[in-house]
């Protein structure tokens, strides 16, 4: 019999995550249906899983479709309410699945949840992709309580609540399954990096909530498929920001803020190049065409209805930068 919750686990070739972190997964999970699907993986991953988790339901995409589209193919063979989409390399803890259930039955409206998201490696912070929930300022980046750019706070219990927020981590997003198939899920020309925002926006323009709960807790270890220092991952960082915010932010505000956007990644390309090297300052100007690229189909997917008050700070990139303000 099918369960409300199905815990949705993407994987390619992570089998060593797989080793390490399912079996807590299985352990506090029992009342939820436990898949992975795999985007391909060239390692035994399949083959581990076959041989000793009977329980886990498999599901093979024919091909790496990257976060998003890996997620967007294989959920079409999951027909659980509700889903949990889980990194491979995140630790569960007892009782974790309980206090993001109850949010959800405060009001159908809420259409996602996501857990405090504390750091594998040192466990008294919080974690960069998520934290203690997901916020945007008015230019469009992304910040969480708990991290702003790479400042990240100590957990002290000061982001024990329940809020609103404005996204949730796609480490561990709890959605509705309608509402992930009402929005068409995931945009798949992201491949990965800043997919849940869009999706978490996107929702919120439709008249959903998104909310986060500190009585559960999850350790994330991070950089699993592209670490913090990827070339690659500025790219699609830049790139999935700029057509995020084409899509989704309300039209008064757009012409002026891409293009101050684009400005700023131009400072922020030359400072990547005297920091990190040239492939970083080259991965900005490879973003930005990318964008170009997309415009026209990105355009295309504005909704109907964009939220006028989308953001919860002002110009936190000046504050952290020249300010010196290390929290939101």
């Amino acid at each position: 019999m099918q369960k409300k919750l199905g815990i949705v686990i993407l994987n390619w070739n992570g089998r060593k995550w797989l080793e390490q972190f399912l079996p807590q997964v299985v352990r506090f999970s029992q009342e939820a249906d436990i898949y992975v699907i795999d985007n391909l993986s060239t390692d035994d991953s399949i083959a581990f899983l076959q041989t000793n988790y009977a329980g886990v339901k498999i599901i093979k995409n024919n091909k790496n479709y990257g976060f998003a589209g890996g997620y967007n193919e294989g959920l079409k063979e999951v027909g659980n309410e509700f889903y949990c989409l889980l990194n491979s390399d995140v630790e569960v803890t007892e009782n974790w699945i309980d206090p993001v259930m109850k949010v959800f039955e405060k009001e159908a409206s809420i259409a996602a949840v996501q857990p405090k998201i504390l750091s594998f490696n040192d466990k008294k912070y919080f974690e960069f992709a998520g934290a203690g929930g997901g916020l945007i300022d008015n230019l469009g980046y992304p910040y969480c309580r708990g991290r702003v750019f790479d400042d990240l706070e100590e957990d002290k219990g000061q982001y024990d609540d329940e809020t609103e927020i404005f996204w949730a981590s796609g480490c561990c997003l709890f959605i509705r399954s309608k509402d992930f198939w009402e929005q068409k899920g995931f945009d798949e020309r992201f491949f990965a990096h800043q997919e849940e925002i869009d999706l978490c926006w996107r929702l919120i323009n439709s008249g959903k909530k998104i909310f986060y709960t500190g009585k559960s807790t999850v350790y994330h270890v991070g950089g699993g498929t592209l670490n913090k220092q990827s070339a690659q991952k500025t790219y699609l960082n830049i790139r999935n920001n700029l057509s995020m915010l084409l899509k989704n932010l309300p039209f008064p505000r757009l012409i002026w803020l891409i293009f101050f956007r684009l400005c700023l990644d131009g400072i922020a390309g030359i400072y990547f190049g005297l920091k990190q090297g040239f492939p970083h300052l080259w991965a900005v100007v490879r973003a930005h065409f990318g964008f170009y690229g997309q415009a026209a189909g990105t355009w295309k997917l504005r909704q109907n209805h964009q939220k006028n008050e989308f953001y919860q700070t002002k110009w936190l990139i000046f504050r952290h930068f020249l300010g010196g303000n290390k929290k939101q």
